[in-house]
């Protein structure tokens, strides 16, 4: 997951928007959202390398995301795949704040990690190792801190807040096309993430599109203030349009 867009609190009908995009290379497999067979209330995709997962829900209203963290001065990897610390929190009963005590940061490589539900969420980066909880707003993750201003980052939340106020009906159909947005940032507004040039262009826009690399899937989801919840994926095989699955239903 490569940028994760999100309106907390701050809307008179939804308690909750996410707008995320998910970046991996097409060769690593995964299957997209469903009800898991072996966690039958989690929802979300699954990497089908490690099974675990970049974002999804609960019927019970939990949620988390996660983005890797960006830092090649810092390579070195812990032994667990990241993708387990979704799941887990996904699959445990625990709050938030417990929750993210029982994670050792030097298992994993870096990462940043939202969790909680509709009513409290909660950011986490095991750089630092420390985590606060997420105030009302809009705000946007890519793979630095949160809010950190990239061009991706402030575009997302620039776009999605200024759809927000402006309707009072989320339609998936914009939101989706603020996920599709494939312009590159100018090189002046780049940042210097320790990757180069070149790839802080090709990782510069909203949507990914390179012959190796991009974006795989576009999630949206909506929790209205009746606890109605929308998980809606758009599925991209090599930057074209694949599918999408969408499921409705009432937070348990």
């Amino acid at each position: 997951m490569c940028l994760i867009n999100l309106q907390f609190r701050n809307h008179p009908s939804y308690k909750l928007i996410i707008a995320a995009n998910r970046d991996e290379f097409y060769s690593r497999p995964a299957a997209s959202a469903h009800f898991w067979d072996d966690e039958p209330s989690i929802l979300a995709g699954r990497d089908l390398t490690q099974l675990g997962t970049w974002l999804g829900v609960t019927k019970q209203g939990r949620i988390a995301a996660l983005t890797n963290f960006r830092d090649p001065t810092n390579l070195e990897a812990g032994p667990l795949s990241r993708g387990a610390v979704v799941k887990n929190f996904l699959a445990a009963t625990s709050s938030p704040e417990e929750y993210l005590q029982s994670i050792d940061p030097k298992q994993y490589a870096g990462f940043n990690l939202i969790v909680g539900d509709a009513e409290k969420l909660v950011y986490y980066n095991n750089i630092q190792n420390e985590s606060y909880e997420i105030p009302p707003g809009t705000h946007a993750l890519s793979n630095h801190f949160l809010n950190t201003p990239w061009p991706k980052v402030t575009k997302g939340k620039e776009r999605l807040a200024s759809y927000m106020a402006q309707t009072e009906k989320a339609d998936l159909e914009e939101l989706f096309t603020i996920l599709a947005n494939a312009e590159h940032a100018p090189d002046t507004h780049l940042p210097d993430s320790g990757v180069g040039l070149d790839l802080e262009r090709m990782l510069s826009p909203i949507f990914i599109k390179t012959p190796d690399y991009g974006t795989r899937s576009a999630t949206v989801v909506l929790v209205s203030h009746d606890n109605t919840l929308t998980f809606a994926e758009r599925n991209f095989d090599k930057g074209q349009y694949k599918e999408d699955h969408q499921f409705d239903f009432k937070i348990n």
